[in-house]
């Protein structure tokens, strides 16, 4: 694991340019580890783009992204190591069962023998899927197939993780267990989400980075995100309507 302090997530003037279109500009932000940090912004604000370059899965036009001080596009084998990411609407093999579809993956990373046993076990207990392991991925519905998401994020047990709406088609006994599941991951771990619901906010994060047009206009404790007595939706209305 990573010393105490060391910054796990780092963004450094990060750009992307489609043409002339910017889908994000100068995003620059640091995370030390065992903090868990949501990540705001309106439908299109540049939330998942920044989150596909902090993981490699996109190049950048400028700028830096490093996961345990591995650079994520000179070094990706090294940092996605250390990354444990769960996509918005992430790809999953429909035909395949849970088990199936994790051990696989496990495989994929190197997981083997008795250590890929107990990781399946980990996640199938933590990820409530134990009921419908050995049922195909495409009969499952929204809600599990999520859980099998998070579940693949979880396997090699990374010490970076990057959650792109997790609780996302969850009903509220589930969303409860996937915030509870968050709270229990940062004591070891350090966690980047993205939400849309500023409860689940409140309910796990400690500091809030919100971005807007593809710019970074707060990065602050969740305490400034309500401060003089302004509540979280009035302050991220102020904040997205000021700087659209």
């Amino acid at each position: 694991m990573a010393e105490n302090g060391k910054m796990m997530i780092e963004a450094r003037g990060l750009c992307k340019y489609y043409g002339e279109f910017a889908a994000i500009q100068d995003v620059t932000f640091s995370i030390p580890r065992g903090q868990v940090v949501a990540f705001l912004g309106p439908n299109g604000a540049g939330k998942s783009t920044t989150m596909k370059l902090l993981t490699g899965f996109l190049s950048a036009t400028a700028g830096e992204a490093r996961i345990g001080g591995f650079d994520v596009f000179t070094q990706r084998l090294e940092a996605t190591r250390l990354i444990g990411y769960l996509p918005e609407n992430g790809p999953l093999y429909l035909e395949m069962t849970p088990h199936g579809f994790l051990r696989y993956l496990g495989e994929a990373r190197g997981l083997r023998g008795e250590k890929l046993a107990q990781r399946l076990d980990y996640v199938a207990s933590r990820c409530s899927l134990k009921g419908v392991w050995g049922k195909p991925i495409g009969k499952l519905s929204r809600g599990y197939r999520q859980r099998v998401g998070m579940a693949q994020a979880l396997l090699h047990d990374p010490e970076v993780l990057i959650l792109d709406e997790p609780t996302s088609g969850l009903d509220p006994n589930q969303v409860h267990d996937v915030r509870n599941l968050i709270t229990s991951l940062s004591k070891t771990k350090t966690i980047l989400l993205s939400t849309h619901i500023l409860q689940e906010v409140k309910a796990v994060a400690s500091r809030v980075i919100l971005i807007n047009n593809g710019r970074i206009v707060f990065d602050g404790p969740l305490s400034e995100m309500e401060r003089h007595g302004t509540d979280m939706e009035t302050r991220f209305r102020e904040l997205t309507l000021a700087s659209t």
